[in-house]
């Protein structure tokens, strides 16, 4: 059988190398031309994706990465996992637009076609349907097969991979259900089948949601915390021994990623869209989880003004460029923010992530490699992303000051938590 995955980033590549690994012959097409060319060269860019894994696949004559939307051709599945941005608030769903159209010229009976691409409820039935019925002249649910089955890619985590994460999913009808499980029940441990892409499609949303908000109530927790001169973090020991009705999320200097800063705001807008109304909860996280990156420097300006430095001209050093530990994932990471709002005030930054290569950092000029001299010459450092890398017990014994935003250092007289 063949498969093509549109889109051969954190989500597509993982999901590419699995199937090419089961015995499918996978097509991995990607638009941009560079990544497609290091791809072919065994070069992965994907922590969960090695690169032993990926040479594997193209030896094995398995998979092949393609910007040639003709190699789609005579597909048995075609999976889209392209991006789904936001442009001013607004939902861009051109990428899966794009797909779809390129998808439907090669579209031929009983073949399966799959959304994974995070979006509101509805887009698998009312805008990637009628994409493909109208270019191909097939009708969903009788000649071919559609469904949306969300992704639960989670980078860098080393318990719960693409195979054992259960994966949801669903069809347009009972045929389309499925089709679309059998081809993930060949991939992973466990499917979890859902009625209608609807409820898939929330469901996702939901998931994020859940996060968003819980992170955005234990950072505004952690400010008060901070002005009524208690430490948030014991508290949240405290209530993390409750062994029931309680989750424990921790605070930080924002969110990042796609899931968090991104889809929530997809079903807030779809929601007024469809009733006039809006979802308070998701509007009120979002402002709490936007504005960390302010916070941050503002808890920095006090630190070094308790120092009696000011913070134009300071050296000031940023652990961590990633949005999540461990991980190279620089999407939407407020640790960027964080490097512009310095910028902006007159601070010389410097940018320290192992995991980040400079390309990924849109400020030429600021990373530098792990230099414990740099730490001790430093007015701040800012531990923003808490990889393993990073020497911690160095860096506290070492730094003039320390503004830890992860918890990975004992407070003292130089490490103040945020």
């Amino acid at each position: 059988m063949k498969v093509v995955v549109a889109g051969q980033g954190y989500v597509g590549l993982p999901l590419a190398i699995r199937a090419a690994e089961v015995g499918y012959h996978v097509v991995g097409f990607d638009v941009d031309i560079q990544r497609v060319k290091r791809l072919a060269a065994g070069d992965s860019y994907v922590e969960d994706v090695s690169r032993d894994q990926l040479l594997a696949a193209l030896d094995s004559g398995r998979y092949t990465p393609t910007s040639t939307p003709g190699d789609m051709a005579n597909f048995d599945v075609a999976v889209i996992t392209v991006p789904t941005p936001l442009r001013n608030g607004i939902p861009d769903l051109s990428y899966v637009e794009q797909s779809a159209h390129q998808i439907a010229h090669y579209l031929r009976p009983n073949a399966t076609v799959i959304l994974e691409s995070t979006t509101y409820p509805g887009t698998t039935t009312q805008l990637v349907r009628p994409i493909l019925e109208e270019i191909s002249g097939w009708k969903a649910g009788t000649s071919f097969h559609l469904g949306f089955s969300p992704e639960r890619i989670d980078p860098g985590n080393q318990h719960w991979s693409f195979r054992t994460t259960p994966k949801i999913v669903s069809g347009v009808n009972a045929g389309s259900l499925k089709a679309v499980r059998a081809f993930y029940d060949s991939l992973v441990d466990t499917t979890v089948p859902v009625s209608t892409p609807d409820v898939a499609e929330l469901a996702k949303i939901i998931e994020n949601t859940f996060r968003h908000v819980n992170i955005a109530l234990v950072n505004e927790l952690a400010e008060f915390a901070h002005l009524l001169g208690i430490d948030v973090h014991e508290a949240l020991d405290a209530a993390a021994t409750k062994p029931f009705g309680f989750m424990r999320f921790n605070p930080g200097p924002g969110v990042g990623g796609h899931c968090l800063p991104i889809d929530p705001a997809y079903l807030s807008w779809y929601v007024e869209q469809q009733t006039g109304r809006k979802v308070r909860l998701i509007d009120l996280a979002n402002d709490i989880n936007d504005h960390r990156p302010d916070y941050v420097v503002q808890r920095l300006v006090d630190g070094l003004n308790a120092r009696r430095k000011p913070l134009n001209g300071s050296v000031v050093v940023l652990l961590g460029m990633a949005y999540k530990r461990n991980s190279s994932d620089m999407r939407a990471s407020p640790s960027v923010r964080v490097a512009e709002l310095l910028a902006e005030r007159g601070a010389r930054v410097y940018a320290i992530d192992p995991h980040v290569t400079e390309a990924n950092i849109d400020m030429p000029g600021i990373r530098v490699n792990y230099d414990i001299s740099l730490i001790r010459e430093a007015d701040a450092v800012v531990l923003l992303t808490d990889h393993d890398l990073f020497k911690y017990e160095e860096i506290a014994d070492n730094a003039a000051y320390v503004l830890d935003c992860r918890r990975r250092m004992a407070p003292s007289v130089r490490v103040e938590l945020l």
